[in-house]
């Protein structure tokens, strides 16, 4: 990976945490591309946005990538803001998902237990269905019940809650191992750790974290601390980490992924459980991502996916990497908004990153946002910073090179 995009990935973390140096990660078997070929795109207009119907906030401003992505077509941005899961051998509609929509980003899903070979050589093949998109893959591999990649070259990873009981230098070592592990398999990014806080009172009811043993505990600053150690040794070699689920998911009783409605009545745009998410976008990390619930003292009337008063915060605190959603696809919390209006009211919120986990839905997804930045400028120039951001997280790990 490009020496640049390590050391600006690593230091922001390092520098926070206070914690061992950075070494040099090892190269990736994705190429590195100088530019994603343009065809004609109008140039990013100046104007400042328009409001959307989610009040999105000020766009902040994006070096180096941004000229880059304002020199691609309106298919080529769209195509760098979805992320489509992906599982087992690609199937009819995950291969047209890529091809057609020239998509930028995949998540590997599902139990995968070809070791670290198989997985290198079945990024490499999707990788090379759209070579100019200069592909990042990514995995949820937090451990325990959540590791999805396994096989010769992949430890078993320990639960969070399992993770919580080493020492910090120890959990930064093996976070660095668990790394060097996701980046031979040319994994660049890991959708985790979890940054939940869940109160010890609601661990046997919160279904998301607590039953799963997910969570890193109870007390923000001890959370704040096991997640520092698992970003800083992510980092140290060259793979993103994400902290999830923004603003968390410990209050709540419902899991996002297969109940309708699950609202957290807690949590403010204040509270103490916010610490590990404000100290992870001190640190730069390489992605936040939103949850699907709502978050009724910050924006009852939105889930934190569609709300800009939930991604604003993250704005607000000087974040200025790539915020990504929950999935948006199969999960049973978002099947009330219109496929074609679940990537736009995300993108609109502003977010940058749509997980899609249901490909079939890719197509849908990606007309409803071209069908808005064609009449809407101020959308447009949203989507422009947003590619902007997802091009930067790429450079970072040796993905791309904004030259």
């Amino acid at each position: 990976m490009g020496n640049a995009g390590a050391r600006r990935l690593s230091f922001g973390v390092c520098c926070l945490v206070m914690l061992a140096g950075c070494a040099a990660p090892a190269p990736t078997a994705t190429p590195v591309h100088t530019k994603v070929p343009a065809t004609t795109a109008p140039a990013a207009s100046t104007a400042a946005p328009a409001p959307s119907e989610t009040e999105p906030s000020e766009t902040t401003a994006v070096e180096p990538c941004l000229d880059d992505a304002a020199e691609l077509s309106l298919d080529a941005r769209i195509g760098q803001l979805i992320m489509v899961g992906v599982e087992g051998e690609l199937d009819a509609a995950e291969r047209r998902a890529i091809t057609d929509h020239q998509v930028g980003s995949v998540v590997l899903l599902g139990a995968q237990d070809g070791g670290v070979k198989a997985t290198a050589d079945r990024v490499a093949a999707i990788a090379a269905l759209n070579p100019e998109a200069s592909l990042l893959a990514a995995v949820d591999q937090e451990g325990g019940k959540v590791q999805r990649l396994t096989g010769t070259g992949f430890a078993r990873i320990p639960s969070a809650e399992k993770q919580a009981e080493l020492s910090l230098e120890e959990l930064e070592t093996r976070a660095r191992s668990w790394a060097r592990a996701l980046g031979k398999a040319d994994i660049g990014l890991n959708l985790a750790p979890v940054a939940d806080v869940v109160p010890a009172s609601k661990q046997n009811s919160n279904a998301p974290i607590g039953k799963l043993d997910r969570g890193y505990g109870s007390d923000p600053a001890e959370v704040t601390a096991r997640t520092q150690a698992v970003i800083t040794g992510f980092a140290d070699e060259g793979v993103a980490a994400t902290v999830k689920h923004f603003p968390g998911l410990g209050e709540v009783t419902g899991n996002t992924d297969n109940a309708s409605r699950v609202v957290d009545r807690v949590t403010k745009a204040d509270s103490a459980s916010l610490a590990p998410f404000k100290a992870a976008v001190e640190g730069e990390v390489g992605a936040v991502m939103v949850s699907s619930a709502t978050y009724t003292r910050i924006d009852a009337s939105h889930q934190a996916v569609f709300s800009a008063k939930v991604v604003g915060l993250l704005r607000q605190w000087g974040y200025r990497g790539v915020v990504i959603s929950d999935d948006l696809g199969a999960a049973v919390s978002t099947r009330s908004v219109p496929a074609s209006q679940r990537a736009v009211r995300f993108l609109a919120a502003g977010g940058d990153l749509v997980i899609n986990a249901d490909p079939g839905l890719t197509g849908a997804m990606v007309a409803g946002v071209k069908k808005r930045a064609r009449a809407d400028a101020g959308f447009e120039q949203q989507l422009t910073a947003s590619a902007a951001r997802v091009l930067t997280l790429k450079e970072t790990v040796g993905r791309y090179d904004c030259g």
